[in-house]
């Protein structure tokens, strides 16, 4: 009996201390009550004072229910929590034993990190919690932010904005519906459509998850991620922007697009130094020109874009593979420049176009600077190109020499000029029954074709030739093929999609090696060290 008597006690003993520890302690010049108006409340005017667990109010008026323990504070509502939290308000209300404290008008709240100012604001005293539904503005050292509902948590020094969010300081200008701020450490955290536009430059980034440092002007994007720089567009699943460096760097299904150029780069990793113009794509690689509704398209292991607008550089290296509708091509290195308009292929080039293959030690194409379209052919040593017979698996016509010199006409080859040690070994068919009549080989320093739909139309020998013609019956074998003949047909990418089919034939290509004494090559030179693919980087034949 004694014991229960005793466990009693306790309980109503901390039941009594738990209500006392609850009671509102305050005061005024005058204390009255008027049950008529204000049924149960103590109305208190003049220097009003109010003290609950940690808080103090000060105010012109108020209304205290005892039996709520509820507060109704009237005119400069002045509210602190310790010697951080310190608000102002025309009115607020305070519920003792739930420990939430709703002011109105003209509202404002300082902590040592921000000030927030609005209409309306709900204090929640137990989670150490603030939260508005009626529009807000944060300032802090560095950002002004705004938005219509917002929390923000004490003691992490957070707000979770929601509905027309913006954060703007002096740089930056941000839009988002919903985002985590860290007022200490000007943390972002975007959730939703976000946009960020840089005040300086109107550079805009896009994203739908991500966070931004407000403070380092660094930012990592995860969710479809879109980079407007002046000149670019960079997209991609992963994306990273220190706007301070103009370094940038996306990863998986990048698109980078030249917005003036209309140039499209696509990768699954890519670097890009925008003070120094410069773009680093790897893994998939591929740059696209687009001209005329047809586009060109560049595969290598490494793509590297530099240079200003019009006056860019592109350069492929390694297993590079080109597509165009009535254009392919192949090499292990290539080096493109939009102010000259000169395509230049090395080690190993082929390209085809029409029905015709053309190899040499290096290839150059040139394009003409307004239209885009192919002007010129230059193949420089061990020139050599090869055509299918139209009826005939086995039979080809071939045309060598040290140099070729060719002039397009809509894209298609139409003058061909060999230049030393030409020799051509051609099959020429009756016109109305197309049965082989003869094959003709030729020798002479140079020889000038004329070409039609990928079909040699005439030939002319531009010094003295020998020549002889067989019936097919009587060809030797030995003419049949002219020294240093290879069909490459396997390698060439028909479709847009072979471009990325690495081929096993590459490694019966034979590679003239040169005296390294004598043989100057000048390195790719990169305007920024780009890390990232930690290999010997391919180096070009000097121009």
């Amino acid at each position: 009996m004694k014991r229960v008597t005793f466990i009693l006690l306790i309980i109503f003993t901390s039941i009594s201390f738990s209500q006392e520890k609850r009671k509102i302690e305050y005061q005024a010049e005058i204390q009255e009550a008027d049950e008529e108006r204000y049924p149960g409340a103590s109305i208190l005017i003049g220097n009003v004072k109010m003290n609950h667990e940690g808080i103090k109010l000060t105010c012109q008026q108020a209304l205290y229910y005892k039996k709520q323990n509820f507060f109704k504070a009237i005119g400069k509502v002045l509210i602190k929590q310790g010697d951080t939290i310190t608000q102002t308000s025309d009115y607020a209300d305070y519920d003792a034993n739930s420990k939430q404290a709703l002011s109105w008008g003209n509202v404002i709240l300082k902590d040592p990190t921000m000030t927030l100012t609005t209409d309306t604001l709900q204090f929640d005293r137990l989670n150490q919690k603030l939260y508005y539904k009626s529009y807000a503005t944060i300032k802090d050292t560095t950002n002004t932010l705004r938005s219509k509902i917002g929390n923000y948590y004490l003691e992490k020094k957070k707000f979770i904005a929601t509905t027309r969010v913006t954060v703007v300081n002096p740089d930056h200008h941000l839009e988002s519906n919903h985002l985590d701020y860290y007022t200490n450490s000007g943390y972002t955290y975007l959730y939703g459509p976000s946009t960020i536009t840089n005040k300086e430059n109107e550079n805009k980034i896009y994203c739908e998850r991500g966070f931004y440092n407000t403070k380092t002007d660094i930012s990592h994007f995860v969710k479809n991620a879109k980079l407007y720089l002046k000149e670019r567009t960079v997209e991609g699943d992963s994306l990273y922007y220190d706007k301070r460096k103009g370094f940038a760097s996306a990863t998986n299904n990048i698109q980078v697009i030249d917005t003036i150029q209309n140039f499209i780069t696509k990768g699954n990793y890519a670097e890009i130094f925008e003070k120094k113009d410069s773009l680093f794509v790897i893994k998939k690689a591929v740059a696209i020109s687009i001209v005329d509704q047809d586009s060109t398209f560049i595969h290598g292991d490494t793509l590297l874009v530099t240079g200003k607008v019009k006056e860019r550089i592109i350069r492929a290296y390694h297993h590079v593979k080109i597509f165009k509708s009535d254009l392919q091509g192949k090499c292990d290195s290539i080096h493109t420049n939009q102010q000259t308009g000169f395509t230049k292929l090395y080690r190993n080039p082929v390209i085809w176009s029409d029905k015709n293959q053309i190899t040499g030690d290096s290839i150059y194409l040139k394009s003409d600077i307004e239209t885009k379209k192919l002007d010129s052919l230059k193949v420089f040593n061990n020139s050599f190109i090869v055509s299918k017979d139209s009826l005939s698996e086995n039979d080809f016509n071939q045309i060598k020499g040290r140099n070729m010199y060719g002039k397009f006409q809509e894209n298609k080859l139409r003058n061909l000029l060999v230049k030393g040690n030409a020799e051509s070994v051609y099959y020429n068919r009756n016109e109305e029954t197309n049965i082989i009549e003869t094959i003709t080989k030729e020798i002479s320093s140079n020889i000038d074709f004329i070409l039609a739909k990928g079909v040699i139309e005439s030939i002319k020998y531009l010094k003295a030739s020998d020549g002889k013609t067989y019936p097919p019956s009587m060809l030797p074998e030995a003419v049949k093929k002219l020294k240093g003949f290879i069909w490459r047909e396997s390698e060439q990418p028909k479709k847009m999609e072979d471009i990325f089919i690495r081929d096993s034939v590459e490694k019966d290509i034979p590679i003239k090696k040169k005296n390294k004494k004598k043989q100057k090559n000048i390195p790719i030179k990169l305007d920024e060290k780009i890390v990232l693919k930690r290999k010997k980087i391919a180096t070009f034949k000097k121009e």
